[in-house]
C-alpha cells in the first residue's frame, strides 16, 4: 500500500547508511516527513540531501543529544508520529578477551541509545496520545552467538526494553515493537570477505542474506496504522535463522 504514512513525522537514528537509511527511504516513499539522525555528519547530511529530508547530528549514547534530536524534529514539523531506534555498533572478541571499555561502548550505543531514543520519542507521543516506535534488535537478540557477547547481550536487552515500554504505553496511544533482522546485505557487510559472506548466507535456512529494503518494509508496516493492534512484539526477519 502506498501513502500509509502520509503526513506523519518520522525520526530514524543511525540513518546515514545501511538499514537505517533504507527505513528512512521507505518512510519517505510512504509519505512521511523524515528526520535522519546519525553520528556521521558527512554521510548523514548527504543522505538527507538526496532524500529531501532533514538531518540532525546525534550520538545516541549521549542522552542530551538524543533528546535534542527529538526536539529538533518536533520544532521543525510540530509533532513526532513515528520513530525508529536503529543506531548500533558491533565489537567482535572472544568472551575472555573482552575489554570493559569495549563492552560498555557496545551497550551504551545499542541498549542505552535505544532506551534514550524510545523514551524521548514516547514522551512526545504520550502527550499526543498517538505514536509508533520500532526498536532495532537482531535475530541474535533471542539466540546466542559466540564472539559477539556485548552485541548479543545488548540486542537481548532491546527486546526486553521494548516489551516493558509497550506495556507502559499500551493504554496511552503509543505502540512499541522490535524487529530482529538476520544478516543483512549492507554496504558495510559487503566489506566482509566473500568466504565469510557465504557463511553468513548459509546460516539462514533460505540460503541468502536479507535485503535492506525487506527489513525496511517490515518496519514501515509496524509504524503504520495497518499494525494498530501490534505492540510489545518481536518480529524476526531472518530467513528462518531463529527457527532452527
Amino acid at each position: 500500500m502506498s501513502g500509509r504514512l502520509e503526513g506523519k513525522v518520522a525520526l530514524v537514528t543511525g540513518a546515514a547508511r545501511g538499514i537505517g537509511l533504507a527505513c528512512a527511504e521507505a518512510m519517505a516513499r510512504e509519505g512521511a516527513r523524515v528526520v535522519l539522525a546519525d553520528v556521521d555528519e558527512t554521510a548523514g547530511r548527504e543522505s538527507a540531501r538526496r532524500l529531501g529530508a532533514t538531518f540532525v547530528a546525534c550520538d545516541v549514547s549521549k542522552k542530551p543529544a538524543v533528546v535534542a534530536a527529538v526536539e529538533s524534529a518536533v520544532a521543525a514539523h510540530g509533532r513526532l508520529d513515528i520513530a525508529v531506534a536503529n543506531a548500533g555498533i558491533v565489537h567482535a572478541a572472544e568472551f575472555l578477551d573482552l575489554e570493559e571499555a569495549d563492552f560498555d561502548r557496545v551497550l551504551a550505543v545499542n541498549l542505552k541509545g535505544t532506551f534514550f531514543g524510545s523514551a524521548a520519542a514516547a514522551r512526545v507521543m504520550r502527550e499526543q496520545r498517538a505514536g509508533s516506535i520500532v526498536n532495532m534488535s537482531s535475530a541474535n537478540g533471542v539466540v546466542g552467538l559466540a564472539g559477539l557477547a556485548p552485541y548479543t547481550a545488548a540486542k537481548h536487552g532491546v527486546v526486553g526494553l521494548t516489551r516493558s515500554a509497550a506495556l507502559e504505553f499500551a493504554n496511552k496511544g503509543v505502540r512499541v515493537n522490535a524487529v530482529g533482522p538476520g544478516y543483512v546485505d549492507t554496504p558495510r557487510m559487503r566489506e566482509t570477505p566473500e568466504s565469510v559472506l557465504s557463511q553468513f548466507a548459509a546460516a539462514h535456512p533460505m540460503g541468502r542474506l536479507a535485503q535492506r529494503q525487506e527489513v525496511a518494509r517490515l518496519v514501515a508496516f509496524l509504524l503504520s496504522d495497518e499494525s494498530a493492534f501490534c505492540t510489545g512484539g518481536f518480529y524476526p526477519i531472518d530467513g528462518g535463522y531463529t527457527a532452527q
